[in-house]
Order: structure tokens, then sequence, then C-alpha cells
């Protein structure tokens, strides 16, 4: 996977959150928060891509906007970024924070509102 600088924005803001650690699946970064993952970085046929763990609904309204695609796994509970010029680090940012949420455990997330 070639170094990117929103890439390693996204890897600080991973770690820096309660209980993550990085893991390396399929040939690629993924952050796990305890035993469950909630963001990987990838590379499909248009390039790089950041893949997301949401609720159904936000994959559903996320992948009819530019620049997302329903990931291929994960049974419609994820989606990618496609990593261009023009990503928004405060989107990228806000769906790794929601992504977090949705895996953490209540322990975790009380430590995430303590910090």
């Amino acid at each position: 996977m070639p170094r990117n600088a929103l890439f390693e924005r996204v890897r600080l803001l991973c770690l820096s959150l309660p209980e993550t650690s990085e893991t390396s699946s399929w040939g690629h970064p993924n952050f796990r928060a305890g035993k469950r993952t909630f963001v990987t970085f990838e590379s499909d046929s248009a390039g790089p891509t950041i893949a997301f763990k949401l609720h159904p609904f936000d994959v559903e309204i996320l992948e009819s906007q530019p620049g997302f695609v329903r990931t291929p796994y994960g049974q419609g509970r994820w989606v990618s970024v496609q990593i261009h010029a023009r990503t928004k680090w405060l989107t990228v940012k806000e769906l790794v924070m929601k992504s977090y949420r949705l895996v953490a455990l209540k322990r975790m997330l009380a430590k995430l509102e303590e910090g």
C-alpha cells in the first residue's frame, strides 16, 4: 500500500482511540477496536480507498454520493471512500469516529468521552 498523507492522518487518528491496534490482513492495514475491525486501507481498480464499518442506513446514504462505493464485503455494513486530492479530511474523520463508536465496547466509549 503506497504511503499517502491522508492514510497517515487516519492511521494516527485510529491509533489514538482507546484500545485500538493496527493489524494486517490480505496485504493491507486494518484498525481494530479490541477485536473488531472498524477501518481498513485498501486499493481497488480506481485506486486507494479507505473502508469504514457503518450502520446500513449510513452506507446507503454515502454510496449515493460521489467518491463513495459499497465495499464488496461485509453484507452492506461497509462503505469505502476513494482517495484523491479532493477528499475532505473532516468527512473522513467523522466516518472514522462513527465506525469506532459502532464497534467499540462500552468501556472504550467511556474512555473516549473522558479523554
